[in-house]
């Protein structure tokens, strides 16, 4: 008498939804917690140590999808250059390197200065490489891979540190907002989707859940706004619908963005580091691009600085 394996069920998309969601709030909220712990070690260090480890396990699902896809890249100088300017930034920010206090100019300016030198070190790297051929596209992925990941993430870093105001609460204010930017698109496309948004790149995604994902995140921006009151510096009505809208577009855009990697790759999660979930990048997905438009906002909007 044989024994047949019975077939593996597929998770449903609300669990998957669901567990994404939890191991956000999860995430998140740890590294909130610690921020706002009154204990500059604890909020710095834990801070710092999260989000090396986000930069560099996200770096590694992306030279995985890059070696999937079939493409060559330096995985290990990517992997390096991101936690060296994740690193390097911190101590600029926290004013940690002898002479040198972290104004937003001069963060810049270190981040110039060392995509700079990562591209230089590259090209050095492809010098002495005897088996590799294709020089031009090992540089080019590395180098996305670094500016997508690392490079992205570290305006959070910017935000938090940012001078002058309560930069935790706007990280807590952008992460609540895309957060839920994503929720609304879920709940509504789940609801009342039926028109496809881009169906070769994401088949899940709709129009309606489109106006869902902005409707609820600039309900929540409004209402966040009101009640976190002088703890954010500079924001009004005005400023929450606004920045409700664009942080709500650019969620969507990077969730396609990287639906378009993972399609290209042909796999349907970026990684396995959480079962049933998917990767890093399923988690960052939005956050990454929404992370430079809010730095944005907060320097030359909110605080003209």
């Amino acid at each position: 008498m044989s024994a047949t394996a019975s077939p593996v069920q597929p998770v449903s998309k609300t669990r998957v939804f669901l567990r994404r969601l939890l191991s956000t709030v999860v995430l998140w909220g740890i590294i909130l917690a610690a921020l706002f712990s009154g204990n500059p070690v604890l909020s710095d260090y834990v801070f710092l140590a999260i989000i090396v480890f986000l930069a560099a396990s996200g770096l590694v699902e992306f030279y995985g999808l890059v070696e999937k896809r079939g493409l060559v890249c330096f995985r290990g100088c990517g992997i390096l250059g991101g936690v060296l300017l994740m690193v390097g930034t911190f101590l600029h920010l926290r004013g940690l390197l002898p002479g040198i206090h972290g104004t937003p100019s001069r963060v810049n300016d270190f981040e110039t200065s060392f995509l700079i030198l990562f591209v230089l070190g590259l090209c050095l790297r492809q010098f002495f490489s005897r088996n590799n051929t294709a020089g031009l596209l090992a540089i080019s992925t590395t180098l996305f891979g670094l500016m997508y990941v690392p490079w992205l993430l570290n305006f959070i870093q910017k935000i938090n540190f940012f001078p002058g105001v309560e930069g935790q609460y706007y990280l807590l204010y952008f992460v609540l907002i895309t957060k839920v930017s994503d929720t609304g698109a879920y709940v509504v496309g789940s609801l009342l989707g039926r028109h496809k948004m881009i169906p070769r790149i994401s088949p899940g995604k709709t129009w309606e859940g489109f106006a869902g994902a902005i409707v609820f995140s600039t309900l929540v921006s409004v209402l966040f706004a009101r009640l976190a009151g002088q703890h954010l510096c500079g924001m009004n009505g005005f400023h929450a619908v606004v920045l409700g809208v664009v942080l709500s577009l650019c969620a969507v855009v990077g969730d396609l963005i990287e639906s378009l990697f993972k399609r290209e790759a042909g796999v349907k999660d970026s990684g396995r580091l959480f079962p049933g979930i998917g990767g890093i990048l399923d988690l960052l997905d939005s956050l990454l691009f929404n992370a430079p438009i809010m730095y944005v906002y907060l320097r030359h909007v909110l605080t003209s600085s």
